[in-house]
């Protein structure tokens, strides 16, 4: 196991709430500028984004708004707003039942390969783990809306990552869910304050020492000073077609976080010129850098561009905003035994052993459960 301690004691609850509120806020509208700004140069290469816009510094669209990292990111956001610590993949299986599969084809425009294989097998009539069984489980869509997971359970990266493997039970295997937990504990850190260090150091904690992801995870870290050329190197595979893969989407993204050292601009500017997946590895570098500075260190006129979700891929969710369910997940967590936070001190080292799956679950919401889908 890596080194792991406790952080000083928390404020009480009530003083706590408005740096919780800011990066709360700050984590998931992180995530969806990101997105936005990243889905025009997904699946290009650099020096295609370069013949096309030299290097993209903001929007370069009329109409920004987020894709399919964005509208799953709010479908597990709200699932998670409604059952909390007491989240089962029985509750996840029944709502991408409820919210996708079972309802009309819809437009699901830019929905990833596994979550297409995933509605094939729900429809088909197979269930949780059964139905992350397809060709595509290493995906980085848990990845992409694993986000929520960590602002419920701030400052316990464990927990953010057991939820999250529970949400991916039901669509991914192996390095698909480890690409989650990654993002999931590195967001659950910085809520807590954690550098961008502890963060990193996090994320390495709750997946296997010896995994793809925590080794491109490491690669991409260690040569993050050199700036996004040297971690682009360090972990695209050259000529393998396929960008989503978990293993290096997440390296991509926490190596742009790294190397902007938590600045949320220059962490989404570099994931997004670094092409490949974009909008899913800008969406991740910006939750983690929104949950580490919080909202207001997201440019206004960034910002501003995003509105509800339009349903352009899960109809379903249309109307709902990202700071609606920033909202949930801070009142639902508020429902919660009080957590214990901790993070890792320093980053893991190369030989670790092998990292903590995550921690057990904490008691059932009461009552006063998040009615968050409806």
């Amino acid at each position: 196991m890596s080194s792991i301690v406790c952080t000083p004691p928390l404020p009480a609850p009530d003083e706590r709430a408005p740096e919780l509120h800011d990066r709360a806020r700050g984590a998931l509208l992180g995530l969806a500028v990101g997105d936005a700004l990243g889905a025009p140069a997904e699946n290009m290469k650099p020096s295609e984004i370069r013949a096309r816009w030299g290097r993209i510094t903001g929007y370069v669209t009329d109409r920004p708004a987020g894709t399919d990292d964005t509208e799953y990111a709010i479908f597990s956001g709200l699932l998670l707003a409604r059952h909390g610590s007491a989240l089962t993949p029985a509750h996840v299986e029944a709502a991408w039942h409820e919210w996708i599969a079972d309802r009309a084809e819809g437009p699901f425009k830019g929905a990833g390969f596994s979550e297409r294989g995933t509605l094939e097998n729900l429809r088909r009539g197979l269930a949780a783990p059964i139905s992350a069984q397809h060709r595509h489980a290493w995906s980085d869509g848990l990845a992409m809306r694993a986000a929520p997971f960590g602002v419920f359970a701030s400052g316990r990266p464990a927990e953010a990552a057991r939820l999250v493997a529970v949400d991916g039970s039901v669509s991914h295997e192996g390095e698909g869910i480890y690409g989650g937990q990654a993002v999931a504990a590195g967001v659950a850190a910085a809520m807590a304050g954690a550098p961008p260090t502890a963060v990193v150091a996090a994320a390495l904690a709750v997946v296997p020492d010896d995994s793809w992801t925590a080794r491109s995870l490491r690669r991409a870290v260690s040569v993050a000073h050199r700036g996004e050329r040297a971690v682009r190197s360090a972990v695209v595979i050259g000529g393998y077609p396929w960008t989503d893969l978990a293993p290096e989407a997440v390296a991509l993204a926490f190596g742009a976080y790294a190397a902007a050292d938590g600045d949320f601009r220059d962490a989404v500017l570099t994931a997004v010129n670094m092409g490949r997946d974009a909008d899913t590895t800008a969406a991740v570098a910006g939750a983690l850098a929104g949950a580490t500075r919080g909202e207001a260190s997201i440019p206004p006129e960034w910002a501003a561009a995003i509105g509800p979700a339009r349903g352009s891929c899960l109809p379903s969710m249309a109307g709902h905003h990202v700071l609606e369910v920033a909202e949930l997940l801070l009142g639902t967590a508020s429902a919660q035994p009080e957590p214990r936070p901790s993070v890792p001190a320093s980053p893991p080292t190369e030989s670790g052993a092998a990292r903590s799956r995550g921690s057990r679950g904490r008691s059932p919401l009461g009552a006063g459960r998040s009615e968050g889908l409806r």
